[in-house]
């Protein structure tokens, strides 16, 4: 039987590790690598040309959805699944407009991760059966409405980035920076910068408790 080969990018050894381990008793798949930043990931694709790979949204400090917006040009026939522990209700679309084919929390069943591997290797999509339940905070609906950039930018300040250093993260300047924040604070209806960035402190440290 020829196996099919599956790449994996995530920041944590231990979820690599258990990955790699969960999806190498399968008779039908095998592992040809893994990374853990977005380099290592671009330069292990392009050596191994996997069937498909699984990407975790968060990448330390970088971002697994510009990942996939970079990879899909270049193997436009890569199949990709992000798993995550970040919640699909806000996530999974913006994965899909990237190029992913597939969304799977971590905290699913080890049986519903192949499955959806398997799925998306047979040209399919695959989503939770949560994404259509899940409503969702008013903010969480709120947040939804963000470019992917203006999350990124509502992210860093959630994490105490200040503006010059946003821009340096994100390689704009600090006036696109202030444009974005005041697109965020008209958005989330928010009526100054001090309420933005409690609201942001906020968002970050809902996600890290999910």
């Amino acid at each position: 039987m020829l196996k099919k080969k599956i790449y994996i990018v995530d920041d944590h050894p231990l979820v690599r590790e258990w990955l790699s381990n969960l999806i190498s008793q399968e008779p039908d798949l095998e592992i040809c690598g893994t990374a853990e930043s977005y380099a290592q990931a671009l330069e292990g694709l392009a050596q191994t040309r996997p069937d498909l790979a699984v990407v975790d949204i968060t990448l330390g400090e970088e971002s697994g959805i510009e990942l996939i917006r970079e990879i899909k040009p270049a193997w436009p026939e890569l199949a990709i699944i992000v798993l995550s522990m970040h919640n699909e209700s806000l996530y999974a679309e913006r994965a899909m407009r990237a190029g992913a084919k597939g969304y799977v929390m971590k905290k699913e069943s080890t049986t519903r991760i192949i499955d959806a591997i398997r799925t998306v290797l047979e040209g399919k999509t695959y989503f939770s059966d949560n994404l259509d339940r899940e409503a969702g905070s008013a903010m969480e609906q709120a947040v939804s409405q963000l470019s992917d950039r203006e999350l990124e930018v509502f992210q860093l300040l959630g994490k105490g980035y200040e503006t010059r250093r946003i821009g340096e993260r994100l390689q704009i300047s600090m006036n696109t920076v202030q444009v974005y924040c005041a697109r965020i604070k008209d958005k989330l209806r928010l009526s100054n910068a001090n309420e933005l960035l409690r609201e942001a402190v906020r968002w970050v440290e809902t996600r890290a408790q999910s």
